[in-house]
């Protein structure tokens, strides 16, 4: 089954890291350094902060370093190293000040700084050994190129397929908020917005706090709120009066919710071609909310913001 009750939990879960917080950031002493660092590496990359309780910089840098491996949420880790009780593993690695910070990929150091440095450049580091390893990866997507088609299978209505290749660029990168809003809207698109609702709701922070992120919580909203009565009966309505802005705008909530997305879109227009201010701005702003759910790149929304801007400055 493609879109079933069971998958909601499922799909987002597969967007955030398995790992606990103790799993991605945690202390390592020559005992277990081979382990946790060069076996682990073998997965994800791996950041060794060389530190001592007595260096100040350090006590700046690490939590910088914490604050960035955090947020790429289990696609790096990051093991912390007390030189003062490990002294044979700086030695072996020739660190020489601290802190010191280095890059295991692969069983191998692939890069490395010193001192403490910008938080800009701490994630500029991170995301650099972010793309090494997804580039390393087997089955690596173009991930532009996989957004593009994954979008062009849904203006087509091939859910299935949607689903599928956003799935695998979020297997892939977990922080790809367009591919996590595709695949919202491709449930929603496919007539399960409960299941689009728990994706939503479950949203792991480095996706929700990102602004593309509104562009689902909007799809939802409006799938969630069809208006009560039948499509006909508002169109009966609107016809018999059309000057009744409200039944035209609740008509065209029902269109759009009911996939009759460009009919809905003409619905709003027409209040603003008619009455431009009607209601504080309401059919403008429920407009682009309707571009906000479908995406900057649909061709409706490009169609009518077309349309709108004809209007608005005609």
């Amino acid at each position: 089954m493609l879109f079933g009750k069971h998958k909601d939990n499922e799909t987002a879960k597969d967007t955030a890291s398995a790992l606990s917080a103790e799993d991605i950031i945690f202390d390592v002493t020559e005992a277990d350094f081979e382990q946790r660092v060069l076996q682990a590496s073998m997965e994800r990359p791996v950041i060794v902060d060389f530190w001592a309780p007595w260096c100040g910089p350090c006590k700046q840098l690490g939590p910088m370093l914490e604050k960035a491996v955090t947020a790429a949420n289990g696609a790096v880790l990051m093991a912390k190293i007390d030189t003062d009780q490990n002294q044979s593993i700086a030695q072996a690695l020739q660190v020489q000040s601290i802190p010191t910070v280095y890059a295991f990929f692969q069983g191998r150091p692939v890069d490395g700084f010193q001192g403490a440095v910008p938080e800009s450049q701490i994630k500029t580091f991170v995301d650099k050994l972010i793309k090494v390893s997804m580039q390393a990866a087997p089955d690596a997507l173009d991930i532009p190129a996989a957004l593009k088609q994954a979008a062009e299978f849904l203006v087509a209505k091939d859910f299935q397929s949607a689903q599928g290749l956003y799935s695998h660029i979020l297997n892939q990168d977990k922080r790809s908020v367009a591919a996590y809003v595709g695949l919202v809207r491709t449930l929603i698109a496919a007539g399960v917005v409960d299941e689009a609702r728990q994706l939503v709701d479950h949203a792991p922070p480095e996706i929700s706090s990102q602004s593309l992120f509104s562009e689902a919580r909007s799809a939802v909203e409006i799938a969630e709120n069809k208006p009560t009565g039948s499509t006909d009966a508002l169109l009966a309505k609107v016809a018999k009066d059309p000057a009744d802005h409200q039944a035209r705008f609740d008509l065209a909530l029902a269109q759009f919710a009911e996939g009759e997305k460009e009919e809905g879109m003409d619905s709003l227009l027409d209040i603003i071609r008619r009455k431009r201010d009607w209601n504080e701005d309401a059919a403008r702003l429920q407009l682009i909310k309707f571009f906000e759910a479908l995406g900057p790149t649909d061709p409706l929304t490009v169609q009518g913001r077309r349309k709108l801007s004809s209007i608005l400055f005609s």
